[in-house]
C-alpha cells in the first residue's frame, strides 16, 4: 500500500500524544501527521487530513450526554470542557468531509456522545469490577474481548475472542442511535462500536483498548486496525 502522502490528524492528548503518532507513522514513517488541539483551535485541517484519530484522555464533561448529576461524583480535574467542544468540532467536521474516523478508549466515548449515546460514569461503581483501569503502577490492565461475527471488526481481526489491553473507567451506556456494539467482555462492557449501517457514511471503528500501545503489535486487534484505518485513509485521498 503506498501511504506516502497520507496525512492523518490525531487529537491532542498531551505527553501520551506520542505514542499514537508513532504507532501511526511506524506504518511508515513519510505519513504525515497533524495534532489537531483545542489549543490551537485548528478544526478546520481536518478537511485537508485523510484520515481521523481520535485519542484518549479525559472523561467527557457529562453534561454533554445529559447527566449533570454525575459531574460531581467524577474527577473534575479529569475533565475538559474546552477539549470536548473542540472534539465534537472535529467529528462532525470529520462527518461533514466523510473521512475515515478511528476512535480509541475516550474517542469511542465522545465519538457515542456525539452520535446521541450516554455512558456509564464509573465501571468499578456500575458493574463492581476494576480490572479495566489501570492499576497504581499506571500499567495497562488485559482481559479478553468477545468480537461479534459478521461485524466490521470481526472482517479486520480475523478473531472471534483475543486480548486487549485496558486502561479506563468509563464506557459507553446507551449505543448512540446509527451505531451497534461489535465487542464486549465478560462483564458487558462495551468493547468497540462501528455503524449498524455503513451505506453512504465514511469509515468508522470505534475502539475502548489502545492498539496503539498493545504489547503485541502483530495483534488482530492492534496492526490489523491501523492497517485498516490507514487503507480507508488513503483509499480517499
Amino acid at each position: 500500500m503506498n501511504t506516502k502522502k497520507i496525512t492523518i490528524g490525531i487529537t491532542d492528548c498531551g505527553e501520551k500524544f506520542r505514542n499514537y503518532n508513532g504507532w501511526i507513522r511506524s506504518m511508515n514513517p513519510d505519513i504525515e501527521v497533524v495534532k489537531l488541539s483545542y489549543e490551537a483551535n485548528n478544526a478546520k485541517f481536518v478537511c485537508e487530513c485523510d484520515g481521523i484519530v481520535l485519542s484518549g484522555g479525559h472523561d467527557v464533561h457529562p453534561k454533554f450526554y445529559g447527566r449533570e448529576d454525575y459531574y460531581p461524583l467524577l474527577d473534575q480535574n479529569n475533565i475538559n470542557e474546552r477539549r470536548d467542544l473542540f472534539e465534537l468540532n472535529v467529528i462532525e467536521q470529520t462527518q461533514h468531509n466523510k473521512k475515515p474516523l478511528l476512535g480509541i478508549c475516550r474517542g469511542l466515548q465522545i465519538a457515542n456522545v456525539f452520535f446521541g449515546g450516554t455512558l456509564i460514569r464509573d465501571i468499578p461503581s456500575h458493574l463492581k469490577v476494576d480490572w479495566h483501569d489501570q492499576g497504581e503502577d499506571e500499567n495497562d490492565s488485559h482481559h479478553h474481548i468477545h468480537v461479534k461475527p459478521g461485524s466490521l471488526l470481526f472482517d479486520i481481526s480475523g478473531k472471534e475472542e483475543g486480548e486487549v489491553n485496558s486502561a479506563h473507567h468509563q464506557s459507553a451506556d446507551k449505543i448512540a442511535d446509527g451505531l451497534i456494539s461489535n465487542s464486549n467482555c465478560k462483564e458487558g462492557v462495551i468493547e468497540g462500536l462501528e455503524w449498524k449501517d455503513d451505506i453512504g457514511k465514511p469509515p468508522l471503528l470505534l475502539v475502548q483498548w489502545h492498539p496503539e500501545r498493545m504489547m503485541n503489535q502483530e495483534s488482530g486487534f492492534a496492526k490489523s486496525i491501523r492497517d485498516y484505518f490507514l487503507k480507508e485513509a488513503g483509499n480517499r485521498k
